[in-house]
């Protein structure tokens, strides 16, 4: 690791590099799922199980949008680790400036979009009458933040694409505790309800994108020498679009699955949405490390590919899937003994129904962790080598999975068919990303003897 804290991830033992990398951004995202758990809890403990629906039910929508913005900002980095791996700093610097471009321009339009189709997407999803007007003032919020979350996502993932995991989750752990601090203020000092669970969510992650800004341009040189390549290139945003909106668009066609599979759950009634919500809290805070680790093996396999050190990519596969199968072990045994602690935490002791389903939920789910910790692995190794669209086309089998999961849940199953949706998604992808992987791997090992 150099002194401005980037690391060179086509050197030393990849198990080991991959770990180190990773493990800030583990950190983060926990921290990161720490305010969104301390969200769910605030606004069930002290407004009620009506409001935790309320923002339980907007979940797909969040991920529809917000995951477009992840995952366009995640395959905005890919060409800069490119060329941080071909060291070829002024590629980085155009590539970081066309990037800001494009995200001034996405997050105008997608912010109007959304806020146009709040209430009609909502009505689509069959959300109950009675908490109706708490979800759309929620989403509303969460719409209005979108270029806050622009901001933080491509700033986060330029730090990472030179190798620099840790500012970006010592930003993201400012926000983190500014948002449990906003949470309470807005919630229990300033009785806001459900819009001050979204203004504090917004507010925390504006500061975040801010802070990562600020240290890209003021504390170090990745953008040195910059002031007359901070034009528009056509070329670089092509470059930059084709590897960030199908990564986007990925995200979002597996959330359409969400989508649908949301609207099963409304029609299932308040308390399983409830026991939804608090269940599927529970779970994004074991897996998201995984995604994660995911997020790092992106980095390491892109800086690989731009070095051409294609034996480096699949020794990181491998070493990737060991990390990822050794923690899900884990995961399972600490969800398999606090299930009903985690979700009384949640809903407290008298959470009733939606306290069952939610333990019914996690016990289910976390059986069949190691499938999305795979697929974090194959998928992100596929974007680290710049196939976005194969990622899209791994963003149809989620869909598939979930539209069933929801389709079972109604006609057949109840809400052990929610249960079963996700896993399905995971494995329908995971078959497709690891066969792309074969193929492409294999059709640079030819392509580099040949050279």
């Amino acid at each position: 690791m150099s002194k401005k804290g980037t690391m060179d991830l086509t050197q030393g033992r990849p198990i080991t590099q991959i770990l180190l990398f990773s493990i800030p951004l583990v950190i983060g995202t926990l921290f990161q799922q720490l305010y969104s758990f301390a969200d769910t809890v605030m606004v069930g403990r002290l407004i009620g199980e009506e409001a935790l629906a309320a923002v339980g039910t907007t979940y797909s929508l969040n991920f529809l949008t917000l995951g477009f913005v992840q995952g366009a900002c995640v395959g905005f980095g890919i060409p800069l680790a490119q060329a941080v791996g071909a060291k070829e700093m002024r590629e980085f610097r155009k590539y970081f400036w066309n990037g800001a471009w494009l995200c001034l321009f996405m997050g105008a339009v997608m912010t109007a979009a959304t806020l146009c189709l709040a209430d009609p997407l909502l009505a689509l999803l069959r959300t109950p009458e009675d908490i109706f007007a708490e979800a759309s003032c929620y989403i509303r919020i969460i719409f209005l933040g979108i270029p806050a979350s622009i901001l933080y996502n491509f700033c986060a993932g330029a730090l990472r694409a030179a190798g620099d995991s840790r500012r970006p989750t010592i930003f993201l752990l400012v926000s983190s505790l500014l948002n449990i601090v906003l949470d309470y203020v807005f919630i229990a000092v300033i009785p806001m309800g459900v819009a001050g669970a979204a203004a504090a969510t917004v507010l925390s992650q504006l500061i975040s994108g801010l802070l990562n800004l600020g240290w890209i341009i003021g504390k170090t040189e990745l953008l040195a020498g910059s002031r007359g390549e901070r034009g528009f290139s056509g070329g670089h945003a092509a470059k930059l679009c084709k590897l960030g909106l199908p990564m986007g668009f990925e995200y979002s066609v597996s959330a359409v699955g969400a989508v649908v599979m949301q609207g099963a759950i409304n029609s299932l009634g308040t308390a399983a949405i409830a026991g939804q919500t608090a269940g599927e809290k529970i779970r994004q805070m074991f897996t998201l490390p995984m995604e994660s680790v995911g997020m790092g093996m992106a980095t390491y396999v892109g800086q690989n590919y731009g070095a051409k050190r294609i034996d480096r990519i699949r020794s990181g596969i491998r070493a990737g899937i060991t990390i990822q199968l050794v923690y899900c072990a884990a995961a399972w045994a600490v969800i398999f003994c606090g299930k009903g602690f985690f979700t009384e935490i949640v809903l407290g002791p008298d959470g009733g129904e939606a306290a069952e389903l939610s333990v019914m939920y996690l016990r289910i789910i976390s059986r069949l962790f190691c499938i999305h910790g795979s697929l974090m692995i194959m998928r992100n190794t596929l974007q680290g080598m710049g196939y976005s669209i194969h990622a899209v086309l791994s963003g149809v089998g989620e869909l598939l999975g979930r539209t069933a999961g929801g389709w079972l849940s109604v006609d057949y199953f109840g809400f052990a068919g929610i249960c079963y949706a996700n896993p399905l998604a995971w494995g329908l992808a995971l078959l497709y990303c690891t066969a792309m992987v074969v193929y492409f791997l294999k059709k640079a090992a030819v392509m580099e003897k040949s050279a």
